[in-house]
């Protein structure tokens, strides 16, 4: 029995540092992939290739494909998901540091909590949550503002505009998620919407030419290796650590990933990328951190009971 327990602790551990420290990562590796590969094509194989694993792996253990109106709903959150969110977040990061990026992305919590006040009303708009969602936007206004002396040069704001609405969009998604029809299974939810995503995402490349432009040849093994990284352990390890997490642990404890991910995320863009880490880039983060941790650890209206605790968006996060 004891033995049993210790097992689980271990594995249990095991999970939280590879949703932590491998979801977190990813950021990094993006960046080095989009340095050498087209921004929609790298996401484009990244997730065509995740999507084909997981949707495979399912039907192999007997799991049915997926009805016509849940391939629909599944390509209606694949374009937000994997379109909006994901490619908009591969383009931004050729113009805005990896760590950066992470922290403008936990923004998501902000925009969701903005949807969850205005469309899904089970959240009301408190004192409490009202400064939560002030000091996220500060957060990002000292990450982009020009007038703010603190060292360090703000980020670009085209990269910090596509950002901001692949967050946003981020938050629709997870809200759409609970109303639409989707197969019961969380991971072939995610395959189908991963595949379908990555099928729209080497559409938008082919459209904008990165075909064209795309060499294979030319690509260093460190781009090869980091598209590898993100497919097998970013898209399939974590997911499936994420997936085991939230059947054994509270999803207030599994949701942690989100304000430890983008600290993860600097110190390796430091670290690893030789990304600035000056007043600027500590100040934001700590702001959107701040405000994350707020957001995240206000209960909503209803029980908690009474909403899905499995969001299939999750499947992907990073």
């Amino acid at each position: 029995m004891e033995t049993d327990i210790h097992r689980q602790t271990w594995k249990t551990l095991l999970a939280f540092a590879i949703i932590y420290f491998v979801w977190g990562s990813t950021f990094f590796a993006i960046r080095v992939g989009v340095r050498e590969v087209p921004p929609f094509l790298l996401a484009a194989m990244r997730f065509l290739v995740a999507g084909l694993v997981l949707y495979g792996w399912m039907i192999a253990r007997g799991e049915r494909s997926p009805s016509g109106r849940q391939w629909t709903s599944a390509s209606v959150l694949a374009i937000l998901i994997f379109v909006l969110d994901y490619g908009l977040l591969f383009w931004a990061e050729q113009r805005v540091p990896s760590g950066i990026a992470a922290v403008m992305m936990a923004m998501n919590a902000v925009f969701m909590a903005l949807s969850e006040i205005i469309f899904l009303r089970t959240r009301t708009l408190t004192a409490r949550l009202a400064l939560a969602l002030l000091i996220g936007i500060g957060g990002v206004a000292v990450l982009v503002s020009h007038s703010l002396n603190l060292g360090g040069a703000p980020i670009d704001r085209a990269g910090a505009v596509a950002l901001i609405v692949a967050s946003m969009s981020w938050s629709v998604s997870s809200a759409l998620t609970r109303k639409l029809p989707l197969p019961p299974s969380k991971v072939m939810s995610s395959g189908v919407q991963m595949l379908a995503g990555g099928v729209f995402l080497a559409l938008i490349a082919a459209a904008l030419g990165e075909f064209r432009d795309f060499h294979p040849w030319t690509v260093s093994r460190g781009a090869w290796l980091s598209l590898l990284y993100l497919i097998v352990a970013g898209s399939i390890v974590a997911f499936t650590a994420y997936v085991w997490l939230i059947h054994h642990e509270s999803p207030t404890k599994v949701g942690t990933y989100a304000y430890v991910n983008p600290v993860v995320a600097v110190l390796i863009g430091y670290f690893l990328g030789g990304e600035t880490l000056g007043l600027r880039t500590i100040l934001g983060t700590l702001l959107v951190l701040i405000s994350v941790v707020v957001i995240t650890t206000t209960r909503a209206m209803r029980p908690a009971a009474t909403l899905p605790v499995e969001d299939t968006a999750e499947a992907a996060r990073s």
